[in-house]
């Protein structure tokens, strides 16, 4: 998929969505054909045949009526599984987001190419951080290049989403709260969000019409390290994310209630471009391995992660870097072509900043303090004992295919445990076959583990 940026712009990012075809709605018999292919490989033949006949009796009976219905939303919605699929999938979903819904992982990979150093935690995230605003200015001013599957533009909707976007909770339901807006729709927020040792601050990414230089951004990052060095910690309002949906809604209301001014702080954060999590975990990384960092990543300090937006940039205290990310507003695609593009700039760049090390005189950045009592400090500790405890239970995943080639397409599930993956892995264990050597016993078991 190309992502560079075109000298001549001929294309603009948003400006094939208006003749993106509708999404279509499958055949009925295709449906449940492959639904039947997908319930095979993990029922017995009593079972499959008994499914077969429900099926069948379905296909022929009220399966018909459900399929006109869809028919007929089709006729009226330009995708008519949107709706359903992020209330679904996403905002009516209880249990706490941020480890069973959000995706999270390393990125920028950067190792290849720029080491990470021991006390070079802040400037490398400067650096960073300028390359991912440099990307921020290219959706705001439609200049990245609209992706193509050959030359099918993709729906490009979801890259709206990257930015100033943020997942409210609700007793019943969540909604998702989106602030951004291109150069021609009117004026963006460009305020940043830095939390670090459960406090957090603010301030703007852009002085006088310019993004801030990395020395700029630098000062910035020092001077909030700065006042949390050798300080107690914040109150972590943060971890409220990570609780279950209905128990984060009502501690919410309540903090709103107890002062209007945590309103306007929840305000700030839900709007601005994105987290920056200052962490002082050294999980370090290399190209051949990200488990220590992709772990960190999912399962880190929730008082440093506001776990309903749609980017948290985590700057480990080792130089790595990772993210966590709301997943209703977009899908992970997005937010892997952003890191592909900070890779490539780093790498032509090796890391190193090649303008001006003058620092403008520019606000510092300032603390966004919320009103607690022993209420919400009781909530806080609660959300924190919570997400402790749920982290080392396993997590989920699942295996995706795009729909962007329609309009509004997001993702579909895919269902890799096939009949024909069934087949071949009893054949690999069945001693009979006579192939018995020790890749194949790699093989076995690394097969058995994913089926089991």
């Amino acid at each position: 998929m190309d992502n560079n940026l075109s000298e001549s712009l001929p294309e603009r990012t948003f400006q094939y969505q208006s003749s993106l075809p509708s999404l279509p709605v499958p055949l009925l018999e295709t449906s449940l054909s492959k639904y039947l292919d997908a319930v095979h490989p993990f029922a017995s033949e009593e079972e499959f045949k008994a499914t077969a006949d429900i099926v069948s009796k379905f296909q022929a009976g009220v399966g018909k009526e459900l399929h006109q219905k869809l028919l007929q939303r089709a006729r009226m919605k330009r995708n008519w599984l949107e709706e359903w699929w992020l209330d679904a999938a996403y905002l009516e979903v209880r249990i706490p987001s941020q480890l069973n819904v959000n995706f999270a992982g390393p990125g920028p990979y950067l190792e290849h190419c720029w080491p990470p150093e021991e006390g070079t935690q802040l400037q490398r995230a400067s650096i960073t951080i300028w390359h991912t605003l440099q990307y921020w200015n290219l959706i705001r001013t439609e200049r990245l290049h609209p992706q193509k599957a050959g030359k099918i533009p993709l729906d490009m909707d979801q890259f709206r989403m990257l930015f100033c976007t943020c997942k409210v909770p609700g007793v019943k339901k969540d909604t998702i709260r989106n602030y951004f807006k291109t150069e021609s729709e009117g004026p963006c927020p460009s305020h940043l969000v830095v939390i670090c040792r459960g406090r957090i601050f603010t301030f703007d990414a852009v002085c006088d019409g310019q993004i801030l230089t990395p020395p700029e951004l630098l000062r910035q990052l020092s001077y909030v390290k700065e006042c949390c060095e050798g300080e107690p910690e914040g109150d972590g309002v943060a971890a409220l994310t990570s609780e279950e949906r209905t128990r984060w809604a009502q501690a919410r209301e309540y903090l709103i209630n107890i002062d209007p001014h945590n309103n306007t702080i929840l305000e700030i954060i839900q709007s601005s471009l994105f987290v920056i999590s200052l962490d002082e975990t050294k999980p370090y990384s290399t190209p051949e391995n990200y488990t220590n960092l992709t772990l960190e990543a999912l399962t880190g300090n929730p008082t440093i992660r506001w776990g309903d937006k749609s980017y948290n940039s985590l700057a480990f205290a080792d130089g790595t870097f990772g993210s966590t990310c709301d997943h209703a507003p977009y899908d992970a695609m997005v937010l892997v072509s952003m890191c592909w593009y900070l890779d490539q700039q780093i790498k032509v760049t090796a890391g190193k900043w090649k303008g001006s090390d003058a620092v403008r005189a520019i606000p510092r950045p300032e603390e966004l303090v919320f009103t607690v009592d022993e209420k919400v400090q009781s909530d806080i500790t609660h959300a924190k004992r919570q997400y402790h405890e749920s982290v080392s239970q396993p997590g989920s995943c699942y295996e995706t295919a795009m729909t962007r080639k329609f309009y509004h397409g997001r993702t579909e599930t895919m269902r890799p445990c096939t009949q024909e993956a069934v087949n071949w892995y009893k054949a690999m264990v069945d001693p009979t076959t006579g192939v018995t050597n020790d890749i194949n016993d790699v093989l076995v078991s690394k097969v058995h583990n994913w089926l089991t």
